[in-house]
């Protein structure tokens, strides 16, 4: 295989890639990874193993197959192996936000409307300056993780229940 990153397995690595796959006992991702490094190993018997095989083989793409390598070159076997860490999200929805949206929620509707909106509260936290934007969605998801209800005439304080004594 003529590639930018060579993958030069030891007869260790090699081995414990071997007894991943066998054991089976660890995530999908990893099998298949461990797969595909024993395919790209430059020994005699892989030769045949193009990166036009391997993806037909495991189902991988050809920047998948890349990566792999790559990242096995500049970071060892355990680099490979595992999957590129996701960039910390800033989350919009913080206690603050999240209380403004109940405070908009429970108040009276705007003018005109005889209750509020998912979409009309967003923009109600951009008017406001609570946030810079913000999706509807977000707002949903913040009511439905406070079991707030639009689709109700009151919120707030639950219903009193007569109680039997």
């Amino acid at each position: 295989m003529n590639h930018k990153y060579i993958v030069t397995l030891t007869d260790k690595e090699r081995k414990m890639l071997q007894d991943l796959i066998t054991k089976g006992r660890t995530q999908g991702y990893r099998i298949k990874h461990a797969q595909i490094l024993l395919k790209l190993d430059e020994i005699p018997e892989n030769q045949e193993w193009t990166y036009a095989k391997i993806k037909e083989a495991y189902l991988a793409t050809p920047h998948t197959i890349c990566q792999i390598a790559k990242r096995f070159v500049t970071g060892g076997v355990e680099a490979a192996l595992g999957r590129k860490a996701q960039a910390n999200r800033h989350k919009k929805v913080d206690g603050r936000v999240e209380a403004h949206i109940l405070a908009i929620a429970c108040s009276e509707a705007p003018e005109g409307r005889e209750r509020w909106t998912l979409q009309l509260i967003a923009d109600e936290l951009v008017r406001l300056g609570v946030v810079k934007s913000i999706s509807d969605t977000a707002v949903m998801d913040t009511l439905k993780k406070t079991s707030l209800s639009l689709g109700k005439r009151r919120n707030g304080a639950s219903p009193s229940r007569g109680r039997n004594l």
